[in-house]
């Protein structure tokens, strides 16, 4: 007996599924951020950390069982899951440091995720059923990360508001990208 990936609409509907749940948690992450700054700086950092490893593991299973994704965008699904899965787990084992010093991390490790995440979405564009939207989205991606490596220290103290923006947009998009999947990558 052997176990086959799924295709077909089955697999579509569950990357409809993960896309829009992803999409969810970081409008909600945004919005809070944007509403209560001072009082969610934990909470959000948990829900972002959760969202990295949520996410890590929808990339992960792009990358192994994707039928249609090969070559160069399989491998980044998969490198994007892994650094995914680390940020997460850095940022969760890291909530109660009495310190600035793991929001900085957070914040250069969330840079480094964004870069990648961007790249993957372009590499991925010959497949990609909405191609305006994963162009802007790698764009906004790749922006983003950069201004977060750049200046770090800087960032770190901007960090929460320009997050709950970039937040709530990209997880608008990625709703909506969810509703515009056709085929499964």
């Amino acid at each position: 007996m052997s176990i086959a990936p799924e295709s077909g609409p089955v697999a579509v509907n569950r990357i409809r599924r993960s896309l829009g749940v992803g999409g969810v948690i970081a409008v909600i992450a945004g919005i809070l951020i944007l509403s209560w700054p001072g009082k969610t700086i934990l909470v959000v950092a948990a829900i972002v950390a959760c969202y990295a490893i949520a996410a890590g593991l929808v990339y992960l299973a792009i990358g192994i069982f994707s039928r249609k994704t090969r070559g160069w965008a399989r491998l980044g699904h998969i490198v994007l899951s892994l650094l995914c899965l680390v940020v997460g787990a850095i940022a969760l084992f890291n909530l109660t440091s009495p310190n600035g010093s793991p929001l900085r991390l957070l914040g250069i490790l969330i840079g480094i995720m964004w870069i990648v995440e961007g790249i993957v979405s372009l590499s991925t564009l010959g497949d990609a059923p909405s191609r305006g939207w994963s162009i802007a989205f790698a764009i906004l991606s790749v922006v983003a990360g950069i201004v977060v490596l750049v200046a770090p220290i800087a960032a770190t103290l901007a960090l929460w508001w320009v997050l709950g923006v970039l937040l709530v947009v990209l997880g608008i998009m990625n709703i909506v990208r969810a509703f515009t999947i056709r085929t499964a990558f």
